[in-house]
């Protein structure tokens, strides 16, 4: 299993998001695509609110059909807050890129998040930091969204 770059770099470009079929947002099968990989990048967007941020590799889980990430660094971690910011972004993962919506989450789903991250990335040393309450205080639901037009990279 492949442990997470905090400082890689990769460059992204997509599809627009299809239709949704389902409560959570995401298309049929879509979900689990992204859920079982591990590959997720994550671009909320900048200031501006049209250009897309650095894109960022983070663990990612899916729990009751929705789609959660933490940040590593927990609240100061620079992708976190601009997700908090701007409210949007997009993923890449899969081999799909996506817009998407962020919004934060706390309470007791958390604890659903942490029995995920386990079993996902059992035996990883990055693992008890990200169910520690630093990154559980950093805890964010992506949604999927229609596409931006006029977004730039």
């Amino acid at each position: 299993m492949k442990t997470p770059n905090f400082d890689s770099n990769p460059k992204s470009s997509g599809k627009t998001a299809p239709a949704t079929d389902s409560p959570s947002g995401w298309p049929s099968g879509e979900l689990g695509k992204i859920a079982a990989s591990d590959d997720l990048h994550i671009s909320p967007l900048r200031d501006d609110g049209v250009t897309y941020g650095t894109p960022t590799w983070i663990w990612s889980v899916a729990v009751a059909g929705n789609l959660y990430v933490r940040a590593y660094s927990g609240r100061s971690s620079r992708w976190y807050q601009a997700a908090l910011r701007q409210k949007a972004g997009r993923i890449t993962a899969a081999g799909m890129t996506r817009e998407v919506g962020f919004e934060p989450i706390a309470g007791a789903i958390n604890d659903e998040i942490d029995a995920a991250y386990r079993e996902k990335y059992r035996g990883s040393p990055y693992l008890n930091p990200m169910i520690g309450d630093r990154a559980r205080s950093a805890t964010v639901r992506i949604t999927p969204r229609p596409a931006v037009q006029g977004s730039r990279a």
